[in-house]
């Protein structure tokens, strides 16, 4: 058995390197993965998503709304109509949970904007005393004692500062919706996933919102701009748009880089 001991001293810098270096294998690790899966894919087409549940998606939470009073249902002797009904005769519309209705998106926006904003601003401060009671009867020594002017200050600001907005978009789609929800007043949670696969890129569109069964035409479609806190993405993925994206590394040293 050794005699000899050995103490190490770690410096106060190893844990933060200890730290960052747990972090850049982390992130290897998952980019490694994720470029795995995508040498898996070389010369393949781009896999299609599964139909999936909406409501067992991680992170979905059911929408809650303000509500107005439940009203009682009420039925008038020899009449066919009851209180709170919504149609005399039942329709082909949406109306329940799983019922589908189309989803007419038509979106033209078109914006512009110029603000220039200028602004100057001159000041200047001037305060003391000049002349003590009796200061000019004193010698020339205890005039140089005396404060003459307290404090003098002059300050200048200019700002001038423009800018301008040009946009214009134009999405005109069809997308079928499913009901998700039916809330407390008859509104109804709808959402919808399309994707597309032309050669080697998916198109995927999604739509979300909250709409009312009265806007619902008898078609069963409804438009866009009826869609209440409306959740609209229009994207893709494949090998075009790979290329149209900076790569992991540039990506992380965006994110890390404060300069």
């Amino acid at each position: 058995m050794s005699k000899y001991q050995y103490s190490f001293k770690v410096p106060p810098a190893t844990p933060r390197l200890v730290r960052l270096g747990a972090l850049a294998l982390l992130m290897s690790a998952a980019s490694g993965c994720s470029a795995i899966d995508r040498l898996s894919q070389i010369g393949e087409t781009p896999k299609l998503n599964a139909i999936e549940n909406p409501t067992t998606q991680p992170g979905y939470k059911p929408v809650s709304m303000p509500m107005p009073k439940p009203e009682v249902v009420s039925y008038n002797a020899n009449s066919l109509w009851r209180n709170g009904s919504r149609a005399f005769f039942k329709d082909q519309r949406a109306h329940q949970i799983g019922d589908l209705l189309t989803v007419t998106v038509n979106i033209t926006d078109q914006a512009n904007f110029a603000n220039e904003t200028q602004r100057n601003r001159a000041s200047k401060e001037d305060s003391g005393i000049d002349d003590f009671i009796g200061s000019k009867t004193l010698g020339a020594s205890a005039q140089k004692v005396l404060p003459g002017r307290i404090l003098t200050t002059d300050s200048t600001s200019q700002f001038d500062g423009k800018g301008s907005i040009q946009r214009q978009e134009t999405l005109q789609t069809n997308v079928a919706a499913v009901v998700t929800q039916v809330l407390p007043n008859g509104n109804l949670v709808v959402e919808g996933k399309q994707e597309i696969r032309v050669n080697y890129e998916i198109r995927e569109m999604i739509v979300a919102g909250i709409v009312r069964p009265e806007d619902i035409q008898s078609d069963n479609i409804i438009d866009s701009s009826k869609i209440a806190q409306a959740r609209i993405s229009y994207g893709g993925r494949g090998q075009i748009f790979d290329f149209q994206q900076p790569r992991y590394g540039q990506q992380v040293t965006d994110v890390l880089l404060p300069f």
